[in-house]
């Protein structure tokens, strides 16, 4: 990354903020170089607060991505998922507000409300710009500048890199002066159970149909490392489904769906681990399980 040079060491939070499926995850994945959180195109795919942190010679931004901004939240989940957004906030010294090249609407303009309660400085990526002309470009960066003082406004693309290290460059600017939070070959606290988790809950949404991915947690219950003969990490992961109609979904036929999804999820998390991995997946049924206070705490949504 082309990024501007200072004398001094800044570093600090920054709130990723924004409705659901505008590329808050996928940007950070980007950034610090590793799989943090489950992507999907199908929207709300991050449940929980997922740090990422981006350390260069005079800066160390630590992102906080968060679930996507949805107003009314109906189920304990969905009200779980908009406090972990509106709280990272409070933490954060940046807030970077995303969203795509739409004319504001009412998730957009109570996103801005919101920071305008929390007096951040704020700067706005209109990700996904490769996909409209340029001129109509302007008069919607035009309709955001007059909602709110945003310090800067980028059109980016996370795909293409776009504006990626221009709206770096900006960030770090209003950092606080500082020593580093981290080693700087730290990317994330997030453990590596959590991280296992997000790979077999980004394989429910490659694989499986609208309904099972909402519908389905992921706990990773046992994790022993060089295990066995071949020094295997051991890893046993429960999928938790609502209904038990839900069950042979995932299952499959002769458990053809599973092994599937059981191949890639391993494959993807000896990558990250980088080292061998004996996963174990199983399916269990917990009614309800989007309402229950006491299980989400468990998964630490």
């Amino acid at each position: 990354m082309d990024l501007k040079k200072s004398s001094e060491k800044r570093a600090g939070y920054v709130s990723m903020i924004g409705r659901p499926n505008v590329g808050k995850s996928t940007l950070l994945d980007k950034l610090v170089g590793i799989k943090l959180a489950a992507i999907s195109r199908r929207p709300q795919t991050t449940r929980h607060k997922i740090t990422g942190i981006l350390t260069e010679k005079d800066f160390q931004m630590i992102f906080l991505d968060t679930p996507g901004i949805i107003k009314n939240p109906g189920t304990a989940i969905h009200k779980h998922m908009l406090n972990t957004a509106l709280s990272s906030l409070k933490d954060a010294d940046v807030a970077l507000f995303m969203t795509v090249p739409d004319e504001p609407g009412g998730t957009d303009i109570y996103i801005i409300e919101q920071l305008k309660a929390f007096k951040k400085n704020t700067i706005l990526a209109i990700n996904k710009s490769d996909t409209v002309n340029k001129k109509s470009l302007l008069p919607i960066i035009e309709q955001y500048s007059n909602l709110y003082n945003f310090k800067e406004i980028f059109p980016t693309s996370v795909t293409l890199g776009i504006n990626i290290a221009e709206l770096i460059n900006a960030i770090s600017k209003y950092l606080p002066i500082g020593n580093f939070f981290y080693p700087e070959e730290v990317v994330t606290d997030k453990t590596e159970r959590f991280l296992v988790e997000e790979i077999i809950r980004e394989k429910l949404y490659m694989f499986y149909g609208q309904e099972i991915p909402y519908s389905s947690a992921v706990k990773v219950e046992h994790f022993i490392e060089n295990q066995g003969e071949n020094r295997k990490d051991y890893i046993k992961a429960v999928i938790y489904v609502e209904r038990s109609s839900q069950k042979p979904i995932i299952i499959g036929k002769k458990g053809e769906a599973i092994k599937k999804l059981g191949t890639y999820a391993r494959r993807d998390i000896e990558e990250q681990l980088q080292r061998p991995v004996f996963l174990e997946i199983h399916v269990k049924v917990m009614e309800n399980w989007r309402k229950n206070e006491r299980f989400l705490n468990s998964l630490g949504i």
